[in-house]
């Protein structure tokens, strides 16, 4: 009965949510023949033999990306003040330091603020860490009182109690599940988050608010999208934990579900200094394989969410065929630093057979690199992680993330971070 009852839900979700008449295909024999690009061969046909010439290919592939997916990120730097706005040394009974610190990012007039939310834990060393952006505020990561609601514009979502665009003490640590603060902290990890409302709002502004506020410049096909100013935000972040000196900045993995997920990715192409790059279910425009044209495809995505991607990604809606990259090239982009890819078994929607089979073709880069890349060529069972230098698994559940998930990603960093602990 509870398969019935999913069923029908997925089909009236996509048929009638996301749009008349879309019928997401969730039939492996009803897709469509395809053949990925490969990421080892120059726009010119000739291939790469060496870690020299990847250097250049890289090139080539990241210029592909600005250009037909997420847009050209503005190269003008902008001024980065920050300010602790609260401390406590003894959170979580004790056990960790919780920090406040406001980011203030100034250019031509204009700034943004962006409120990271920090808990470390107690240590006589610096630690490393993950960043992630939170979808609902940084009062919902934890039942902290003291922790600041936010006063950014909030989508509405009923699951965490705001139905009008705007934040309650109501919704206090209502995605604690989502954050197992005190585990990570246990494993000798702080962790680092920020709303992702505060880099960019999650709609359709004409790109006349948040980080795109600060630059003054004319649009094109190729302009930057929400997805793209996202990875800029995580990046200015990272500006900071640089001079946080309980921070081991070299020690800092990227993390991101969902949509967040896909800001994460293209957080780890475009900055260097993440050390590890985390994608949770980050499906269609992230770790899943865009021509398969499984689960959500690219015209459901552009139409859906016009403002995550450049304009120049809607010339494949449809047309997934004429792509000139996909998404196991973005995966490659990461070489030859660690990345784990995870999917869940019912979350059709973001194809975890197709992020899965990413992590399979994007591990010839690393090899050519020097590194394992992923060891598997099989589809994994529920719950076994398969890892080398790129890791994956798949869990049982729907679209979330867990605290399963979260104890493979210290598992992970666990084989590649030499923490220091007292």
């Amino acid at each position: 009965m509870k398969t019935i009852l999913l069923s029908a839900f997925l089909f009236f979700f996509s048929a009638t949510l996301f749009g008349q008449g879309f019928v997401a295909n969730y039939d492996e024999s009803k897709m469509p023949s395809y053949t990925l690009p490969d990421p080892l061969i120059f726009n010119n046909g000739v291939p790469v033999k060496n870690q020299n010439d990847w250097k250049k290919r890289r090139i080539e592939i990241v210029d592909l990306f600005e250009n037909e997916v997420y847009g050209k990120t503005p190269a003008a730097k902008v001024h980065l003040t920050s300010k602790v706005l609260s401390e406590n040394l003894n959170a979580f009974n004790g056990k960790a330091i919780r920090k406040e610190v406001q980011l203030k990012l100034e250019k031509d007039g204009e700034e943004l603020l962006l409120n990271v939310l920090i808990f470390l834990p107690k240590s006589v060393k610096p630690v490393p860490l993950f960043l992630a952006y939170n979808f609902n505020g940084n009062h919902t990561v934890a039942k902290d009182p003291e922790i600041a609601i936010t006063t950014s514009w909030l989508k509405s979502n009923g699951m965490v109690g705001n139905k009008a665009e705007s934040s309650t003490e109501l919704q206090r640590g209502t995605d604690v599940s989502s954050w197992p603060v005190e585990e990570i902290i246990a494993r000798g990890y702080g962790v680092a988050t920020v709303y992702c409302g505060d880099a960019d709002p999650d709609f359709d502004d004409g790109f006349k608010n948040g980080v795109h506020k600060l630059f003054k410049e004319v649009r094109n096909g190729s302009s930057w999208g929400t997805i793209a100013g996202w990875a800029w935000g995580l990046s200015r972040v990272m500006d900071y934990l640089e001079k946080e000196k309980a921070v081991n900045s070299k020690q800092v993995a990227v993390l991101g579900h969902s949509r967040l997920g896909k800001a994460a990715l293209w957080a780890g192409v475009k900055d260097p200094r993440f050390a590890i790059v985390v994608s949770n279910e980050s499906g269609c425009g992230g770790a899943a394989l865009s021509k398969r044209i499984y689960g959500e495809t690219v015209e459901r995505i552009n139409q859906s969410f016009p403002h995550w991607f450049c304009e120049n990604f809607r010339k494949y809606n449809r047309k997934e065929e004429d792509l000139p990259i996909d998404q196991h090239e973005l995966l490659a982009l990461i070489a030859p630093r660690p990345l784990y890819v995870c999917s869940a078994e019912e979350d059709r929607w973001a194809d975890p057979k197709g992020e899965f089979l990413s992590c399979v073709n994007a591990s010839p880069v690393y090899q050519l690199l020097g590194k394992e890349g992923f060891p598997g060529k099989d589809f994994p069972e529920l719950n076994k992680p398969v890892t080398g230098t790129i890791g994956y698994h798949i869990r049982p559940g729907k679209h979330a993330i867990t605290p399963y998930d979260w104890g493979c990603f210290m598992n992970f960093a666990d084989g590649f971070f030499k923490k220091n602990r007292e």
